[in-house]
């Protein structure tokens, strides 16, 4: 009986891992999935991917155990196979910001160029939610709002914040959260709040990882 190399085996096994991960596109597709479940069709308009492109990149996904399927019906709906993938972007995201300068100058010219305040923590932020002291805005679409949010959260995307300001109740400050710290949909928000006069910051992290720390979250009802 031949023998193995048991610890090659099991390193090929990380490199199917590495190479699923080796696609700006299939990171992507990990994010929209951290908000929810999702179809092909649905991921392929948010990413503007052909929907057999989308389905390739979800195979690859999928065979690296990154994400798995639920049919129901006709609809096959993809989401992540376990919340770990969650702590794999941070881990992957801490790394890049340590040593890789392409990514520190990015994050420094583009994203602390539109918001150079410190963002609030999720401590903070639970805190102040606790006591009533902050208006806590998500700002993704409503499909991912529906699937989970922050407790009280008020949702208004992006794209309509300016037309429904005044659904905002009165308070000191507004929170606002997208998808995660690279979301640019939180900056943009803080900034058009800001310009209109309201007192407003952004939360250090997204939806994903304030639900993986074991925080509370909602889901809109049915």
């Amino acid at each position: 009986m031949a023998t193995i190399n048991v610890k090659k085996e099991l390193l090929e096994q990380l490199a199917v891992l590495g190479r699923a991960l080796g696609s700006a596109n299939r990171l992507e597709l990990l994010e929209f999935l951290a908000q929810g479940e999702r179809s092909v069709e649905s991921l392929a308009k948010l990413t503007g991917m052909t929907v057999a492109n989308t389905s390739q990149h979800l195979r690859q996904l999928r065979q690296a155990g990154l994400v798995t399927t639920r049919k129901q019906g006709l609809f096959v709906f993809n989401q992540l196979a376990d919340e770990a993938v969650v702590d794999l972007l941070a881990c992957m995201r801490e790394i890049a910001e340590h040593n890789l300068s392409k990514v520190d100058l990015l994050i420094r010219t583009y994203l602390l160029a539109k918001d150079s305040l410190e963002p609030i923590s999720a401590n903070e932020l639970l805190q102040r939610v606790q006591d009533n002291r902050v208006t806590v805005l998500d700002v993704r679409p409503t499909e991912e709002f529906s699937s989970g949010h922050l407790p009280g959260a008020v949702n208004i995307p992006m794209h309509e914040l300016e037309q429904r300001l005044a659904e905002l109740p009165n308070g000191p400050e507004v929170v606002a959260y997208c998808r995660g710290p690279y979301c640019m949909l939180s900056f943009e928000a803080v900034a058009k709040l800001r310009d209109k006069g309201y007192r407003a910051r952004r939360l250090e992290d997204g939806y994903p990882e304030w639900k993986r720390a074991g925080f509370p979250v909602e889901a809109a009802p049915i």
